[in-house]
């Protein structure tokens, strides 16, 4: 069985129709996918509500271990400055000028997030009958005959309407695999250009077999959970939750602390750090959540203020837009069900400088281990694309 189908076998039928944002499915898909099935099933009772469909191949196919990481500190965020950003240029070192030209400004970590925090506060505020979102998730894999590296795609659609007693929508599709460069292209038609590609999976010393060719579309539609539950954010939060959050930072965070227990979005048994749950969250309602532009701007500020995170410029996500990233390290386990972690991922949030709107969201191979293992150190291991997010009367 593929491991999408596995997730879906384990969800109780009794749990609601909730959508999830991709990096916090992400993050709770990386536990649940680096446990025994039946250990998966057992839990999925404690789960809290999720759609039956819109899951992300992305999340859900061979999915990382569950993060734990160093604990990181925040406080007050003074207010953003008036500032514009110049074009990308390394926020990490200070070129050489020579005399007779202008100097170049170079901007710190926290004055980039703080600058796309304005930029964000900028861009309209409306609102229409459906939040509507499109992405392309990719997870990376490696075949078994041939050894070459293999993406693996989906879409994801998905409309929430604004109005209770209103049906959401979503439509899921597995569009195919494909070899990653021009080398593994090379190695896949020696291997006979294979239609159908088995891949490892190591943690699990495991395989699933992958198509060329892609899948017809799953959609559905169903009620709001309990009438209005639209979105979760910590908790299962309304509509009407998510166009009243803070838009202060300090006030945000607290907010959205009040639903941190130490422990990570999928398990009350592995630790995660209050700044790693934080971005977790907080990259999801700064993706594809129908907030207001201020409470965006408020993300970037709450960010900003976490001592663990850092910026990468001149980053370019799977479409081939270039953008910037907010970035945060985690440690994964070592194979399942150990409870040792010897790897390590960095999960970044890309954004538009100059919208402060999400590109993406990407997790890259700092050290092998887990699900990475067989990737070397800097290879994108799995992404999310956001192609669309937005307010929109036209039905699904």
């Amino acid at each position: 069985m593929n491991p999408i189908d596995e997730l879906r076998a384990a969800r109780p039928a009794h749990l609601g129709e909730v959508p999830v944002d991709e990096r916090t499915r992400a993050a709770e898909l990386s536990y649940a996918m680096s446990q025994p099935r039946q250990a998966r099933a057992r839990r999925s009772a404690r789960r809290r509500t999720r759609p039956v469909w819109g899951v992300s191949l992305a999340g859900a196919v061979a999915v990382a271990a569950a993060a734990v990481v160093v604990t990181g500190t925040g406080g007050s965020t003074p207010p953003a400055p008036d500032v514009t950003l110049p074009a990308p240029t390394r926020s990490t070192a200070t070129p050489s000028t020579p005399s007779t030209a202008a100097p170049k400004v170079t901007l710190s970590a926290r004055e980039v997030l703080l600058a796309a925090a304005e930029n964000a506060d900028r861009q309209p505020n409306r609102t229409a009958a459906y939040w509507h979102t499109a992405s392309v998730s990719r997870t990376l894999y490696k075949a078994v005959h041939g050894g070459y590296l293999v993406w693996d795609r989906s879409r994801i659609e998905g409309w929430t309407p604004r109005a209770t007693g209103t049906d959401q929508w979503s439509s899921t599709q597995t569009l195919d695999a494909r070899p990653a460069t021009e080398a593994d292209e090379a190695a896949w038609r020696q291997a006979g250009s294979p239609t159908e590609i088995a891949v490892e999976i190591p943690a699990k010393s495991d395989e699933i077999t992958l198509s060329t060719s892609p899948r017809p579309a799953e959609t559905g539609h169903a009620p709001l959970t309990d009438g209005d539950k639209v979105f979760w954010l910590g908790r299962n939060v309304t509509m009407k939750d998510l166009r009243g959050l803070p838009s202060d930072p300090g006030e945000l965070k607290a907010w959205l602390l009040r639903s941190y227990g130490g422990h990570s979005t999928e398990s009350s048994s592995d630790p995660m750090s209050a700044d790693i749950w934080l971005f977790t969250v907080s990259a999801g309602l700064i993706t594809d959540m129908p907030v207001t532009p201020q409470v965006r701007g408020a993300a970037f500020r709450m960010l900003a203020d976490l001592d663990t995170v850092e910026v990468i410029e001149n980053v370019t996500d799977a479409e081939g837009r270039q953008g910037t990233a907010v970035a945060i390290k985690q440690k994964v386990k070592k194979k399942a069900p150990a409870k040792k972690y010897d790897g390590v991922l960095e999960n970044r949030l890309i954004f538009d400088q100059a919208t402060g709107r999400a590109l993406a969201n990407e997790s890259v191979v700092v050290k092998p281990g887990g699900y990475q293992a067989a990737f070397e150190p800097g290879t994108v291991w799995n992404s999310t694309a956001v192609l669309e997010a937005g307010w929109t009367d036209s039905k699904p």
